[in-house]
């Protein structure tokens, strides 16, 4: 490797590693998020040549802080409409003019701040995901548009949009007080679990899984583990993600066709990520605050068993319908019932929800009425619900075991 291509990897390993933790208290010092991101991204930049020509620094993310806040001094000297402006630029050099910054420490609040700040209810959903990813997750906006299967200047201009309500609004830069936290932290975990399910069942396109996205929601939630280790629905996500993400290389096959979980080769799952997945639910147990996610992630944990215990998934889904009352459990619920019990069985659990308004467009509905059918025999029935199915299916992955699954029945 050429000591060009060296201070590359550098580069971009404390982009990675060290700009959330950078850009986290960064907004905390000049209290613009948009005037951060540039300083930080200035910093970055001038690290490239600096680091070739002097050296790769012994702490890079030190490094950063000190250049991104130099920058941003620079930025509000030559920005004379901010209305505040001498008094961040006193704040920013009486910083300057300390010991330099240790990237570590009391940062990991600033990141937590951070996470509360882009996950803030007052911002709508998908701003909520691209905020995440940009300031906490590290990707650019290209990688995040592409992600999501829409165009850059439409993300870059959500970003933007998400940015300027946070200022508008003087949305707090804080983490929230004991009795918001519980309902805020639901949705900082929402926002997380909305990027690896995108991830790991991509909505659209080519590919079932978007390995990028399960990444950066994984490290999202280790993120989330250390910052808040006494909240038991951390460790709760982070295990579910982890035992779910196990199972990636056996999804598809070679071609990358569809393999379904219980024709999946086990010996593809990553029994470290399993152990880890297992290690992190029984510390959330152990917690004593029973929560949706560490329920999930029993039921993914159960998955994992040499012999499937379908009564006990099922068992489980039912505890998880009384955490949180979703059409959307009740058909998983079905599902599990079927496996258990009977086609016949499930499908007396799933045949109420065909009318249920919130599911009319659910491809998974569809999809699970006609395995049931199929199994019980109806073959007509069977295939005119696959039929629904491929009709709401935007994946081609999942189109193409589907339609494979109607010409079964259809023979």
């Amino acid at each position: 490797m050429t000591g060009e291509d060296a201070v590359s990897d550098a580069v971009a390993r404390a982009f990675r590693e060290e700009r959330p933790i950078v850009l986290a208290t960064l907004i905390r010092q000049v209290g613009d998020f948009q005037l951060a991101e540039d300083a930080v991204q200035d910093a970055f930049e001038a690290a490239v040549t600096v680091w070739r020509r002097d050296g790769v620094p012994a702490n890079p993310g030190a490094w950063v802080t000190t250049a991104a806040r130099r920058r941003a001094i620079d930025r509000l000297r030559r920005n004379r409409s901010v209305a505040d402006r001498a008094e961040r630029l006193a704040e920013l050099m009486r910083l300057d003019a300390g010991p330099s910054t240790d990237a570590s420490g009391p940062l990991v609040d600033d990141r937590l701040r951070l996470i509360f700040t882009c996950c803030h209810p007052a911002l709508d959903m998908p701003a909520r995901v691209a905020l995440t990813l940009r300031a906490l997750g590290g990707l650019t906006t290209g990688e995040i548009a592409r992600a999501f299967l829409v165009a850059e200047p439409t993300m870059g201009k959500r970003i933007v949009r998400a940015k300027r309500k946070i200022a508008d609004a003087h949305i707090p830069y804080r983490v929230p007080e004991d009795d918001e936290l519980p309902a805020r932290l639901r949705g900082v975990l929402r926002v997380v679990y909305l990027i690896f399910n995108e991830g790991y069942a991509a909505t659209e396109g080519d590919r079932l899984v978007r390995e990028e996205l399960c990444a950066e929601a994984i490290r999202l939630g280790d993120l989330l583990c250390l910052l808040m280790p006494g909240e038991a629905e951390t460790w709760g996500l982070s295990a579910l993600m982890l035992l779910h993400d196990a199972r990636r290389a056996a999804r598809v096959d070679a071609g990358g066709r569809y393999i379904a979980l219980d024709a999946q080769d086990r010996s593809l799952w990553d029994k470290d990520r399993i152990a880890v997945g297992v290690e992190r639910l029984e510390r959330s147990v152990r917690l004593r605050q029973t929560g949706e996610y560490q329920v999930q992630a029993a039921i993914a944990a159960l998955e994992t068993a040499d012999s499937v215990d379908w009564a006990g998934i099922a068992e489980l889904y039912g505890a998880l319908a009384a955490l949180n009352p979703s059409p959307v459990i009740e058909l998983n619920r079905a599902v599990a019932v079927g496996l258990a019990e009977g086609a016949a069985a499930g499908l007396a659990v799933l045949d109420p929800l065909l009318s249920e308004p919130a599911l009319a467009r659910y491809q998974p509905l569809y999809a699970a009425h006609a395995d049931l059918l199929r199994r019980t025999g109806d073959a007509a029935g069977a295939a005119s619900a696959y039929e629904r199915a491929i009709e709401l299916t935007s994946n081609e992955v999942e189109r193409e075991e589907l339609e494979r699954r109607l010409n079964e029945v259809s023979k």
